[in-house]
């Protein structure tokens, strides 16, 4: 097979066993021959390709001609640069080291979403706007198995202001939420809004430059979360119930502002240092260099002086008809960044720790662009 046509066999050794996939599972859903599948246990998180059609290394479609998967993937080969440019119509410069975008604060003018939600209500607030204003016909998230008390997150389809707010709030182990794509085409979505970190969030846009098909179209609107990390879901038993007797259907909330905060049932407080967890990073974290999300319509996360505000990453036509939709309803209130420096220059700096996690050897792939005063 001509490197023109790189397909499953190339994006095994570049990616998959290479250190650089994080476990999205873009190629998964994108397989038009469903020879692909995603192993999340003990803590993989990868694809793999099924012994039915070729082996584990090969695929025979792809020896055929198909290139789905490595079109779908957002860590294959000059990704970055690519979807800058469909994306954006130009590729960032050094000193956009979080991505192409405008940074303000955003909180629900509802308190009963600000309380439900993690930082703000944000997220909720937009979805269920778009849910109920028929922007979207679905949303992929995560959301906790069962009654939630395992605290294992899981992939879901959203669809209603109900869902929507059952899966609120953080979750700090994996969820490859792409998963749920092919349940929200069975409810007939069209329209289908994506949520997840930067791993995932890259993943349409890649499709988009690429031009993956169907699935390119119905990934409509991504809103992208900040993240440095996820955890194995070892750590509860390893770390948090472990050290600080915190059992998982103990916990009601988790957030990191710092430290790892946790609360239970009994309404007790609690905060574990969060250099004891970073024993616990999952693999597909160490060489991400994405802490921005920085190809979603929307980036949103947590960060900063004011706990019960968002900060929110406006960076395409698409994320600003979003925010101008909710504030004109009332559904938002909105701040300017500058109103929060310290928020600021925590996005700068973590998202420039995070670009230094990008290997030299995987070229060429993200600029390194240099800490400042390094």
């Amino acid at each position: 097979m001509a490197l023109e046509k790189p397909q499953w066999r190339e994006l095994f050794s570049e990616v998959v066993t290479s250190g650089l996939c994080t476990g999205c599972a873009a190629c998964v859903v994108a397989c038009p021959h469903d020879v692909l599948d995603y192993d999340a246990n003990g803590g993989a998180y990868k694809p793999f390709h099924l012994d039915i059609d070729g082996g584990r290394e090969d695929c025979t479609h792809g020896v055929k001609g198909c290139t789905m998967c490595t079109r779908a993937c957002p860590r294959f080969r000059n990704w970055e640069s690519e979807i800058d440019q469909h994306r954006f119509a130009r590729e960032r410069t050094d000193e956009e080291v979080f991505g192409i975008g405008d940074v303000l604060l955003a909180r629900s003018t509802d308190p009963r979403m600000v309380e439900n939600g993690q930082d703000g209500g944000f997220v909720s607030t937009l979805l269920i706007h778009a849910l109920e204003n028929d922007l979207i016909d679905a949303a992929l998230v995560s959301g906790l198995e069962g009654d939630g008390s395992t605290w294992r997150a899981e992939p879901r389809v959203v669809r209603t202001r109900d869902e929507v707010l059952d899966t609120a709030k953080s979750r700090y182990t994996y969820s490859a939420n792409l998963l749920a794509y092919p349940r929200a085409v069975e409810f007939g979505a069209e329209r289908i809004a994506l949520v997840g970190m930067g791993c995932m969030a890259s993943a349409p846009g890649a499709m988009q430059t690429r031009k993956a098909g169907k699935i390119a179209r119905r990934l409509s609107l991504t809103i992208g979360l900040l993240c440095s990390k996820t955890f194995d879901d070892s750590i509860f038993e390893e770390l948090f119930e472990k050290d600080y007797g915190l059992r998982r259907a103990d916990i009601v909330k988790m957030n990191i502002k710092g430290v790892f905060q946790i609360w239970t049932r009994d309404g007790a407080y609690h905060e574990v240092p969060l250099k004891e967890a970073h024993a616990f990073t999952r693999e597909g974290c160490t060489t991400c260099p994405d802490f921005a999300a920085e190809h979603a319509d929307l980036s949103a996360g947590g960060i900063g002086a004011f706990n019960d505000w968002t900060l929110v990453i406006v960076r395409t036509d698409s994320g600003r008809e979003m925010m101008r939709a909710l504030k004109d309803a009332g559904l938002i209130e909105t701040r300017p960044g500058d109103d929060d420096p310290g928020a600021v220059a925590l996005l700068h700096r973590l998202a420039q720790v995070s670009r230094k996690r990008w290997p030299e050897s995987a070229a060429p792939g993200p600029r390194r662009i240099p800490v400042r005063g390094s």
